[in-house]
């Protein structure tokens, strides 16, 4: 007998590069390979939208060589569409803007995918799923904050959970392969709520970097724990 399909697909744990040392930027690329994440994310404040500056395109460009896994741009920025070419440009397979800070968000998704990456769609913790309901056919992810952006090390908002819910029926009945992303306060206890709720990818910064056993250990015990969740979820 075969076994059914899953509800979700296996869960993907992406780190943030906030927390690392800038110093040796390179050398945190490749320890963040070595432990088995799927992708490594980069957060890219513009000092407006969010209280906070971080990367340009050119740090990703250069980290690149470094890197076994695909980077994805989380643009927090007030003015996405004029930046999107130069993050394409630096090597990034997704790109991630703000629902809040588009005011064509429909086209700007579209440019993303005419630009060849994939497109991707973030929601502060106060804005509706249904802000993104009628742009679904333009994205591949969309992506609920667990906290409000700016700063690492940022407590959970466990509300979110109930939006993330919202987002997996909507994503469920548009028949989509769209990833359902969370980022703010991921660790291994919090990660059971976001994944019993439908989401399939895990921001993770903070907490990876701070394990007493190490990045690996930590990506380990990340992966399972979402995955017991989803399958405990799907069985319930």
């Amino acid at each position: 007998m075969t076994e059914p399909t899953p509800r979700v697909p296996p869960p993907l744990i992406v780190p943030s590069v906030l927390p690392a040392d800038f110093a040796r930027l390179g050398d945190e690329i490749r320890e963040l390979c070595d432990a088995g994440v799927d992708r490594i994310q980069w957060d890219v404040m513009d000092g407006v939208f969010v209280p906070n500056l971080t990367f340009g395109p050119d740090v990703i460009a250069a980290a690149q060589q470094h890197s076994r896994v695909a980077f994805e741009a989380h643009l927090m920025v007030v003015e996405p569409d004029e930046l999107l070419p130069r993050y394409v440009e630096a090597g990034c397979d997704l790109v991630i803007v703000h629902a809040e800070a588009c005011t064509h968000l429909h086209r700007t998704l579209g440019r993303i995918r005419d630009l060849g990456a994939r497109s991707g769609v973030a929601l502060n913790p106060h804005t509706p799923a249904d802000l993104v309901e009628h742009v679904l056919t333009e994205t591949d992810l969309v992506l609920a904050m667990t906290v409000n952006p700016g700063f690492g090390g940022q407590a959970y908002i466990p509300s979110v959970e109930n939006k993330v819910a919202r987002l997996r029926r909507m994503i469920d009945d548009s028949g989509l392969p769209i990833e359902l992303e969370v980022d703010g306060g991921i660790t291994a206890e919090t990660i059971t709520g976001a994944a019993a709720a439908g989401a399939d990818v895990f921001i993770s910064g903070s907490w990876m970097y701070a394990h007493q056993d190490g990045k690996a250990a930590a990506v380990r015990q990340l992966r399972t724990a979402a995955a017991s969740a989803a399958r405990n979820e799907e069985a319930a």
